[in-house]
């Protein structure tokens, strides 16, 4: 017999056409950076309508990304904390939801008149000859070096998200899912003047985002660690909603789609590598992976959400399947029964067609056309 509770659950979710097939009104804040497997902001935006209790509690992302969820979040006005083991994904989404105190652009302009000419030393990033032109290498040098002498944290961020933005483009890196040496029309001068221009752009998708208005207020919290290390007290806020998409088993490799943006940037995407949930190689490696490795990660994340969130509270899990050695894995399950082992009741589920997949560094997910929301309750129901 079904509660009159979840069936209210399921009337919420079926008041919303969740394939958002009109207009993509999406606005300029969510592209300020590439990343993949971006959830639409369309998804946790209803989701942050239909759930959160309206009181002072906070919007937690435990896998939070470029920050999709957070900026939702923080246009409500809502407490919000990510939280991600990628180091520039945590630096993308906590520029994005950080308002500027002032213009950026001056910085970068008279950044740029001194880096031209320079001769910074190059750092010793692999491969560097194979993936970048000699003079790129010293402009990309040059503006990191002045980047880093930026005393203000979050005009710093910001001119590093900027110039991670477009450093595959200046790089002989064919795409950002193929990694093939190509020749391309670029010199040091491109670097520079793409490097205002993608500055420009993240000033005004923030000044559109809050309002027009520079301020210094900061509206959420972001934590660049693995969530599997985590403790209750690094969160520090009552939760009273989790929207979040976990990367599942077999699915995107994070650190390789930014390898080179990294370096740059001077953090290591083989640290990630090693501790990422759900990336390939650990799939295929001696001694792999498996489902239950996935499962055993997401009990703990559960436990640790149980640990932090208000009873009654709702977490919203948006996940697709995944294919491990040909078998079709149901990760839907998987989040159902670890989420049951911490005192979780999944209450709702839909499911939502998704565009055709954009090329990846994983040929399966281009079959991938639907994608879950599961929605669990903290406590008994009823």
């Amino acid at each position: 017999m079904i509660s009159c509770e979840t069936t209210d659950f399921l009337n919420r979710l079926e008041s919303v056409n969740w394939d958002f097939t009109g207009p993509n009104n999406r606005e300029h804040i969510h592209d300020i950076h590439p990343y993949p497997a971006k959830f639409i902001p369309q998804i946790p935006r209803e989701l942050i309508r239909l759930f959160h209790p309206r009181d002072h509690s906070a919007v937690l992302d435990p896998f939070c990304g470029s920050g999709t969820t957070l900026v939702e979040a923080v246009k409500l006005g809502l407490p919000t904390i990510g939280i991600d083991l990628h180091p520039l994904a945590a630096l993308i989404a906590k520029t994005k939801t950080t308002p500027l105190k002032s213009s950026i652009l001056p910085v970068a302009q008279a950044l740029v008149a001194k880096a031209r000419g320079e001769h910074t030393n190059i750092p010793p990033i692999p491969n560097l000859d194979h993936w970048f032109m000699s003079d790129i290498q010293q402009a990309l040098a040059n503006l990191t070096y002045r980047i880093d002498q930026i005393e203000d944290m979050i005009c710093r961020d910001c001119l590093k998200v900027a110039l991670s933005r477009i450093i595959n483009r200046v790089s002989n890196q064919e795409s950002d899912t193929r990694y093939a040496a190509i020749k391309k029309s670029v010199s040091s001068n491109d670097v520079y003047s793409l490097f205002l221009t993608s500055v420009s752009f993240i000033e005004s998708a923030l000044l559109e985002t809050y309002s027009g208005v520079f301020c210094s207020e900061p509206k959420c919290s972001v934590i660049n660690q693995n969530i599997l290390e985590v403790k209750p007290e690094s969160i520090g806020k009552n939760i009273g909603l989790v929207v979040t998409s976990p990367p599942y088993p077999n699915a995107y490799e994070y650190w390789l789609y930014h390898k080179y943006r990294m370096y740059w940037l001077g953090m290591d995407p083989q640290l990630v590598r090693k501790a990422e949930i759900g990336a390939r190689p650990n799939y295929f490696r001696k001694n792999p992976e498996t489902e239950s490795d996935f499962e055993e990660q997401m009990t703990q994340v559960f436990k640790l959400l149980a640990s932090v969130m208000i009873n009654k509270s709702i977490a919203c899990f948006i996940v697709g399947r995944s294919v491990i050695h040909k078998r079709e894995i149901d990760n839907g399950m998987i989040l159902e029964r670890a989420g049951a082992l911490c005192g979780f009741q999944m209450v709702a589920k839909v499911t939502r067609k998704i565009p055709s997949a954009q090329k990846s560094f994983n040929p399966v997910l281009s079959t991938i056309n639907q994608e879950a929301i599961i929605i669990f309750q903290l406590g008994s129901i009823g």
